[in-house]
């Protein structure tokens, strides 16, 4: 039996699956192998595949895809449209409660969001956001990590801009850790032992090697054809602009970018990413079932 088909008969028709892993590891086919057997429809938990702006950088489905299974909260906001955890956990609460469903995707946060609920953190105002951006040009990443509380710099991801940024517009303007807010939660949307999750277990020899293809697969799809498209309206403080490739293909099209420098920067991006969910999985998800990728 393969992959797939030994997952699938493992599974319970009457609870919902959550199916998690890092890019390129191939959840998405999981997931709509799983959605048709069971006449499913396939939803999102992919902080990045919401934007309708990059349906091929980030790996979004396919028109076909979305034509042979429903597909659910994908594509379906502006990349100008700033879009949290919050946004999508009240969207995808109806979902669930209307019919069992496949949520796959990589952004751990959703995930833990959905099964172990969620703080209600005020959102920063505009004046937060502006100091947050004066106190990173003046003291830069780890100046906002020196402001952060232990237990909130404990928990978060310490490389990532956005996510350090975030924790400290939290403490400026509340004066509360963002550690603590998260202590707070509510109910979860739904638990976890009222699901079935998978995590697809990657290793690195054998997920690198399929990174380093995935740019090319891209550039056969047409993303080059969507970055001209999305150049006339670009900006790097677009939250869809975090897309990774994003930014290097749009400054291809606009002649300021070699395309094997391209490449180079498209593939290091995704494997550091691949890496930091990995981390994330391994350190937040010992209780869902691990599925080894790399078995045929």
């Amino acid at each position: 039996m393969s992959l797939i088909e030994r997952a699938i008969a493992s599974l319970d028709r009457n609870r919902t699956v959550l199916i998690a892993g890092p890019t390129a590891s191939g959840k998405s086919t999981l997931a709509m192998a799983i959605a048709a057997k069971f006449g499913w429809p396939v939803v999102n938990a992919d902080a990045l595949q919401v934007y309708s702006d990059w349906r091929v950088v980030t790996a979004r489905p396919t028109e076909q895809d979305e034509t042979t299974v429903p597909h659910h909260l994908y594509g379906h906001i502006a990349g100008s449209q700033s879009y949290s955890v919050g946004d999508w956990l009240r969207q995808i609460e109806p979902i669930l409660l209307a019919q069992k469903c496949v949520v796959v995707g990589g952004t751990g946060l959703y995930f833990s969001a959905l099964t172990e609920g969620l703080a209600d953190i005020p959102t920063p105002s505009a004046d937060v956001r502006t100091s947050s951006e004066a106190r990173l040009a003046t003291a830069g990443l780890a100046g906002l990590l020196e402001d952060l509380d232990p237990k909130t710099r404990a928990r978060i991801d310490t490389v990532n801009p956005r996510r350090v940024q975030r924790a400290w517009e939290v403490m400026e303007a509340t004066g509360r850790g963002l550690a603590d807010w998260q202590d707070s939660t509510g109910p979860a949307v739904l638990p976890l032992e009222q699901t079935q999750p998978l995590v697809l277990s990657a290793p690195k020899d054998w997920l690198t090697p399929r990174i380093e293809t995935r740019f090319e697969a891209m550039m056969e799809s047409g993303a080059l054809d969507e970055a001209r498209k999305n150049a006339p309206s670009w900006h790097p403080d677009l939250p869809s602009a975090k897309a990774i490739g994003a930014a290097e293909l749009i400054a291809y099209v606009q002649g300021r970018a070699n395309l094997e420098v391209v490449r180079e920067a498209v593939t290091i991006q995704t494997r550091q990413y691949a890496k930091r969910q990995r981390s994330w999985f391994r350190a937040r998800m010992q209780d869902w079932h691990w599925i080894d990728a790399a078995q045929p």
